[in-house]
């Protein structure tokens, strides 16, 4: 099998190498990530200027490429440019720091996945929440387990696949759950500062769980709770309820 492996921490994140290590007993793998960290850029892709690569080695030899471009760049790339062959299976982490919610539409790394998804290859992203000191290693073989499921059972391609674990602990999660994105966000949050020269300055979505409403059987209520979450997604944003009402309604242009 061959594997793509994205992330949007950069090419030198903990979580990438972890993944890289366990990713290979499913197949060979291939690293593509960003040069430097793409957290929270989306969807973004470059199209106004070049895109530089550069191969990065490490001590057993070669390790990855280094793109100077987005996450969704990098799924390009690698599927397009540095892969040997079509991927069979792309993989996006592990992120640092959880992608529930309506942070999945923010996330870097759950747009690789879906970058990869448009291509028709089954995608998978990957993330573990901080709010402990995390074990990627630990975090990545439960990922792998969880794909070799995914991928024996799931007979579609073009698949597209959001994992989170909770928090790092000793016994690690409860369990599994297989659980819906969450969308009520009751609050947002703006923290100002003052810097020493007496100018304002702002942080934006520092603690994003706690914005969300828990409700039960969505990805962050799960996550609090301690579970891994698994979240089949899809990119096709269309309101089928409301096109379906609106197809018989003429619509027109004033003479």
């Amino acid at each position: 099998m061959q594997i793509l492996l994205v992330n949007d921490d950069g090419i030198y994140a903990p979580g990438l190498r972890a993944m890289s290590d366990v990713l290979k007993e499913l197949g060979d793998v291939t690293v593509v990530a960003p040069l430097v960290e793409q957290s929270g850029v989306g969807h973004r892709i470059t199209y106004l200027h070049p895109i530089m690569a550069r191969e990065i080695k490490d001590e057993t030899g070669r390790y990855g490429w280094a793109v100077d471009g987005s996450p969704a760049d990098c799924t390009k790339m690698g599927v397009l440019e540095f892969c040997p062959r079509r991927p069979d299976l792309i993989v996006s982490g592990i992120n640092s720091g959880a992608n529930v919610g309506i942070n999945v539409l923010y996330s870097g790394t759950v747009a690789a996945a879906i970058e990869g998804a448009f291509f028709g290859i089954n995608s998978i992203a990957v993330s573990l929440a901080q709010g402990t000191p995390p074990d990627y290693h630990a975090a990545g073989k439960r990922a792998v387990a969880l794909i070799r499921q995914i991928l024996n059972r799931e007979e579609r391609q073009g698949m597209l696949w959001n994992i989170n674990f909770p928090d790092t602990t000793e016994a690690g999660p409860k369990g599994v759950k297989v659980c819906s994105m969450a969308i009520r966000r009751h609050t947002d949050t703006v923290e100002k500062r003052i810097d020493p020269r007496g100018r304002p300055y702002y942080w934006s979505g520092l603690d994003p769980l706690r914005n969300h409403s828990l409700e039960p059987g969505t990805d962050v209520c799960e996550l609090t709770n301690g579970y891994a979450t698994v979240t089949p997604l899809h990119f096709d944003l269309t309101d089928r309820g409301a096109a379906g009402a609106w197809e018989s309604i003429p619509l027109s242009f004033p003479c």
